[in-house]
């Protein structure tokens, strides 16, 4: 057997044994997640723990209730993302296909900056300057209101504007590369059959590299999803109905601001809400998988 060969085989052996580790590790999390999360279903409840709305676990009688969580979870990534997928995807237009090398050169080490501040830095800038806008504008849409409990700015709203920034950065950097990957003579048909460069860009390149811009968009619902630090401080903490000016809990923020203390029932319901978690980014993983292949049966 000749050199060459050899380097070959021991090659296929390490990308082998990579597959192998990342094919256990994430079986070893799924095995794991509903062993420990299935276990306060049956002593909670399925009802009461997805669909009830008071969360009180270490009231006299505790209660459990997930489900205004959960529509936290869903309605804050679910405006994010429709908020900053349509910027992060009109930028990456900019940068691919208008801008000149050096201005996009410019633009996308702003967005690549964007990418490496730490999540906490985005939380105490939204903390700062953010909340304390909410604010004002919530004494101005509730002065003189009996009902209204004032957050101090720390809402939902906040939360959702500072998550559609954190989300830019994925969209704009896998739909730019998905943009530029288009081959060339795609364009240069489009052109030669009169459409004009905007009809081009939205009517062949971006159809053309859809299979990567929602990728982009889904790796862009995980982070949104996934986020805790600078949603836990820019949210407000309270397990109340999502609405804007409302101080609300999402998913993370909850394992978060309650596991360090909490035990018995309490912490075995916790693993139950990174379950619910852990189902949202299976389900939203499972659904680009299948827009995906339907995509390319009918190219």
């Amino acid at each position: 057997m000749n050199r060459k060969k050899v380097i070959e085989k021991i090659a296929q052996i390490i990308f082998l044994v990579c597959a192998v580790i990342a094919i256990l590790a994430v079986c070893s999390i799924t095995v794991y997640m509903f062993w420990k999360g299935t276990s306060a279903l049956s002593k909670v409840g399925v009802p009461e723990l997805l669909f009830g709305t008071v969360w009180k676990p270490t009231a006299a009688e505790p209660q459990y209730g997930i489900a205004y969580i959960i529509l936290a979870s869903i309605v804050g990534t679910g405006l994010a993302v429709a908020a900053g997928v349509p910027i992060g995807l009109l930028t990456a237009v900019f940068l691919s296909e208008i801008a000149d090398k050096r201005l996009s050169g410019i633009v996308s080490g702003a967005v690549e900056l964007l990418a490496a501040i730490p999540s906490v830095i985005y939380g105490l800038i939204g903390m700062m300057i953010l909340n304390p806008l909410m604010y004002k504008l919530e004494k101005m849409i509730f002065a003189g209101s009996k009902t209204h409990q004032f957050t101090g700015g720390a809402n939902l709203l906040s939360a959702i504007i500072v998550l559609a920034i954190m989300i830019l950065p994925t969209v704009i950097s896998v739909s730019t590369s998905s943009l530029k990957a288009v081959t060339q003579s795609l364009r240069s048909a489009s052109l030669a059959l009169g459409a004009t460069k905007i009809q081009t860009i939205f009517k062949v390149v971006i159809p053309a590299a859809k299979s990567g811009i929602l990728t982009g968009i889904v790796l862009g619902i995980g982070r949104a999803l996934g986020e805790a630090m600078a949603i836990n401080m820019v949210a407000g903490g309270s397990v109340n109905i999502p609405l804007p000016f409302n101080s609300v809990r999402t998913l993370t923020t909850q394992i978060v601001s309650e596991m360090g203390y909490a035990e018995g029932i309490h912490r075995q319901v916790l693993f139950t809400v990174g379950l619910v978690l852990y189902i949202f980014i299976m389900i939203i993983n499972f659904m680009l998988l299948r827009v995906r292949k339907r995509g390319t049966a009918n190219d």
